[in-house]
């Protein structure tokens, strides 16, 4: 069973959650900038950090059943509705960027929901995962949403792009602090810490996948989260393989 929408309201209205949105939104900033003439799906509760895609043609905010929906943003027209996530009510290839945040781990069916995410995106789109981290302290907290339902590794999340037709360009990590409330102003420090010499206490992974991998990347490209670099930014892969760095370019869509 999935959180509730008012479980994950709660979540980020508190220390912890807010720690965890601006780690995040870090990242996101690093992969997308401001979505420039895109068009965006967030799956899953991504609504957080939707807000940064300013120059966005147009945003959809898509929130499984299991977990109920809230209106989004709070002042304008409505983005947000609800859906089966194996049923998405969208056309092939709509989507220039699919962002998934709390969308696989407590998915009934990951892999069929990856593959209507798939389906919702554009030939030349990029779509990001945020999972848990499986050997991260955010998932063995049940008093956070990365604490409940599947936690994954890196190479799970892999396997499960690769099984949907994508192809993974680039990866990263994040919230290196643990979710306890006295911990939480160290967070900064942390990550510069952790990602230098306890990459395997992140408590989330990001993957950036795209139908096809290139060997070198220009102008819009893939990125990701370089945990052993001293500046968090993303880099392009080459094709076949992911690196566990993050570059230190930052990259425009």
């Amino acid at each position: 069973m999935r959180r509730s929408i008012d479980d994950l309201r709660i979540f980020y209205g508190e220390p912890a959650g807010a720690t965890a949105r601006r780690m995040l939104a870090r990242r996101l900033e690093d992969a997308w900038g401001e979505a420039s003439n895109c068009d965006v799906l967030g799956l899953g509760y991504a609504t957080p950090w939707l807000e940064a895609f300013v120059g966005a043609r147009r945003i959809v905010a898509a929130m499984p059943g299991g977990q109920g929906v809230e209106r989004w943003p709070l002042a304008g027209r409505n983005r947000t509705l609800l859906v089966d996530d194996r049923r998405l009510p969208f056309a092939a290839g709509a989507f220039d960027r699919i962002l998934l945040v709390h969308a696989l781990e407590e998915a009934d069916d990951a892999q069929a929901l990856m593959l209507e995410a798939v389906r919702a995106l554009a030939p030349a789109g990029r779509i990001i995962l945020v999972a848990a981290a499986r050997g991260g302290l955010w998932a063995r907290s049940e008093n956070t949403p990365f604490g409940h339902g599947r936690p994954f590794t890196r190479r799970q999340l892999e396997r499960l792009v690769r099984g949907a037709g994508l192809e993974p360009t680039a990866w990263s990590q994040t919230l290196y602090v643990p979710p306890w409330g006295p911990m939480l102003p160290m967070a900064d420090g942390l990550e510069q810490v952790g990602r230098r010499i306890l990459p395997g206490a992140a408590g989330v992974i990001l993957l950036e996948a795209t139908r096809q991998a290139y060997a070198r990347i220009q102008g819009g490209a893939g990125a990701t989260v370089q945990a052993l670099s001293p500046l968090p930014a993303l880099k392009p892969q080459p094709a076949g393989r992911v690196s566990r760095d993050l570059a230190t370019r930052r990259e425009r869509p």
